[in-house]
């Protein structure tokens, strides 16, 4: 019998690389504001906004789920610092609702937060480095991971990088889409150059927050790829092996533009953690883009 898996925000980018990767192992039941896109065998949506606190303990009673992935989130950071109350009550508030739900159903529960929870002055953060946050998406995702691990001992807070893929169920928000769209129509894009990360493709992450739900780790773990770059750098990259034309990749400084929330230079993260307690291997820039283009093709062909 399959266990029970209960997933936040499945319409996005990351949850949709989730869905994809757990039929096998898990009955999936998301949970998401938007309406699915595609009907999945051993998948089960809910259409409800996270912040009503009573369709989400109906919800909960119903399913009784073994596990939890908490993906959803106000991601864009220039939104969250013009809509601060939005921003908490989605990214703190049922955080710590789940949590609590979490503690008293003995469900596991893997936390989706980011490496944007440092400053920027340093690089490969390790988990034990103490976060930082130099914008306010980055503040509600620190008071979010601090709920998750106070309330729950087999908690686990999952720091994901610049998620690099294409989208799988829904649209998400992926770089990589926008990329290839502009790119194959001869349109440049910009890259910051003053921004250094540790990119991971959506495929891993997708396998590493399952194998997060389904073992007994606990605690903080950096879910980052092996490749410290510079987001231009990246870009030049990512073209090359698409065969795009290296002047389509664009230079920039992320934080001289104008109206911007201020962004961490470089929170490129240290996976030793992952790469020592996980059976998913954690890859490189290269590897995790022909990891992506591969699943693409296999997606297709379903």
């Amino acid at each position: 019998m399959k266990k029970k898996l209960l997933l936040t925000g499945h319409a996005g980018f990351v949850a949709g690389s989730v869905v994809w990767q757990a039929r096998d192992d898990w009955d999936v039941y998301g949970i998401s504001r938007s309406q699915t896109p595609e009907k999945r065998e051993g998948f089960q949506s809910y259409q409800f906004d996270l912040t009503n606190t009573d369709a989400l303990r109906e919800c909960f009673e119903a399913i009784k789920p073994d596990a939890v992935i908490h993906a959803a989130a106000i991601a864009d950071i220039d939104y969250c610092q013009a809509n601060q109350d939005q921003a908490q009550a989605i990214n703190f508030s049922t955080t710590h609702e789940l949590a609590k739900l979490c503690a008293s159903y003995n469900a596991k529960m893997v936390f989706c937060s980011t490496d944007t929870v440092f400053d920027g002055k340093k690089g490969l953060y390790t988990e034990s480095d103490p976060p930082n946050p130099v914008n306010f998406y980055g503040e509600t995702k620190v008071r979010a991971e601090q709920s998750v691990l106070e309330q729950l001992e087999s908690g686990v807070v999952a720091r994901l990088p610049l998620v690099m893929g294409l989208p799988i169920l829904g649209t998400g928000n992926s770089f990589l889409a926008k990329m290839m769209t502009a790119m194959s129509t001869g349109q440049a894009m910009k890259f910051p150059e003053n921004e250094i990360r540790t990119p991971a493709d959506v495929i891993t992450l997708g396998a590493a927050l399952l194998e997060l739900a389904g073992d007994h780790n606990n605690g903080i773990i950096h879910l980052s790829g092996s490749t410290v770059i510079n987001r231009y750098e990246m870009g030049k990259r990512i073209a090359a092996v698409l065969g795009y034309a290296p002047e389509l990749v664009l230079p920039t400084d992320s934080n001289a533009m104008p109206d911007r929330a201020p962004r961490p230079i470089d929170v490129s993260l240290d996976n030793s953690k992952a790469k020592s307690i996980l059976n998913t291997p954690m890859q490189t820039l290269e590897q995790g883009l022909q990891l992506v283009l591969t699943s693409k093709d296999k997606q297709n062909n379903e």
